[in-house]
């Protein structure tokens, strides 16, 4: 398995580790339990090194990712995030990912971890057969360092560190500051439906940030969080895992991602995802929450009236609601909020009903994540 710069740490703190897409991560250190509460009431530290990040740069840049993305950039400016996809020529999707705006012409994008190498040949294919001979497209993952702060402690922990006002910076965008004398990228972003930043150091140096985030937090109630509470989080804010409710046979509109998918410009995969569209879907991401005793869990089948109708993508138990949730492909006519549906766990028959999108929201809507970045 590969390691993050910060493995060692990780195992001084006595994490879990196990094997995630071929990296050696933690998956706790406490409880799952304890780290998502502490996550959602102080904050959480995560090691996210393992992302991919891969920058594009040239005359011809922009021109280049509206080819190869989904979403229509021509509004974003230096200083902006936006929430994109890449799709294959059949509209199925390759990855969900974030796009930088460093410059009019410099780009930096970031990919999830599993499907990074992927992504870096699909965009290399795109440039040389597409014309675009003057973009240079750089993997720099390996000297990148990123970790995520999230909670709502956040903001005040990480400015001891940042020389900026951060109270300013609005949510999807991002300053280009120093901390511990290091250059560094800091976005008000994440993946929890908290505030929270995701910071972006050189990789060698990123022991020293989490060394001394850990430090100034700990007065504030930070400690290191895993995966298992990233997954939890994730869930109950609504967010796509890509390998779980994303990969190449499926659709935007099929998932929460219709909004992304501008089908007015032209991108790799528009002719396929119009015809999909005028058509119609056949399923639909739906929530869910379960009203008996049970915890759905990925490929767990779903039913209506004795016959299966469906699959579940994700499910955990919620913290923060006390019930059991999850995520699921069902018929467009049953992912509508209260619909009653029957979940097969083992060989249980669990009831479940559809509720919108997120299970989770903050009470201070200032920041939070609302599908709309």
């Amino acid at each position: 398995m590969k390691k993050t710069p910060l493995y060692e740490r990780h195992i001084a703190l006595g994490g879990r580790i196990i094997d995630f897409g071929g990296w050696a991560m933690p998956v706790q250190y406490d409880t799952v339990m304890a780290e998502h509460e502490r996550t959602r009431q102080a904050a959480g530290l995560f090691d996210t090194c393992h992302m991919g990040e891969v920058e594009i740069r040239g005359e011809g840049a922009f021109s280049f990712l509206q080819r190869v993305l989904t979403r229509d950039l021509a509004d974003q400016r230096p200083g902006q995030m936006r929430l994109s996809l890449m799709t294959n020529e059949r509209g199925g999707i390759l990855d969900d990912l974030t796009v930088y705006m460093l410059s009019g012409d410099r780009y930096l994008i970031v990919t999830n971890a599993a499907t990074k190498d992927k992504d870096l040949q699909w965009l290399l294919k795109i440039r040389d057969e597409g014309g675009f001979g003057d973009v240079v497209i750089e993997d720099v993952t390996a000297t990148t360092g990123k970790v995520d702060l999230q909670g709502p402690k956040a903001e005040e922990i990480l400015q001891v560190l940042v020389p900026h006002y951060l109270h300013t910076l609005k949510f999807y965008h991002f300053l280009e500051t120093t901390i511990l004398g290091m250059p560094a990228l800091v976005s008000r972003s994440g993946y929890t439906g908290e505030d929270g930043f995701e910071i972006y150091v050189p990789a060698e140096g990123i022991g020293r940030v989490w060394d001394r985030l850990l430090q100034v937090g700990g007065d504030y109630g930070l400690k290191a969080a895993g995966l298992g509470a990233r997954d939890t989080l994730r869930l109950e804010a609504g967010l796509m895992l890509y390998g779980n409710e994303l990969d190449e046979d499926v659709i935007p509109f099929e998932v929460v991602y219709g909004w992304i998918t501008n089908l007015e410009k032209d991108f790799v995969g528009r002719d396929a995802l119009r015809r999909r569209y005028e058509k119609g879907v056949e399923r639909k991401l739906a929530g869910f929450i379960c009203r008996g005793r049970g915890i759905a869990r990925k490929g767990h089948g779903v039913m209506k009236d004795g016959r299966e109708v469906g699959v579940v993508t994700s499910g955990t138990y919620s913290p923060t609601l006390g019930k059991a949730i999850g995520l699921a492909f069902v018929p467009p006519g049953l992912a509508v909020s209260g619909t009653v549906l029957d979940i097969v766990v083992r060989q249980n028959v669990i009831p479940a009903q559809v509720v919108d999108l997120p299970f989770y929201r903050r009470k201070r809507q200032y920041y939070f994540f609302n599908l709309f970045i």
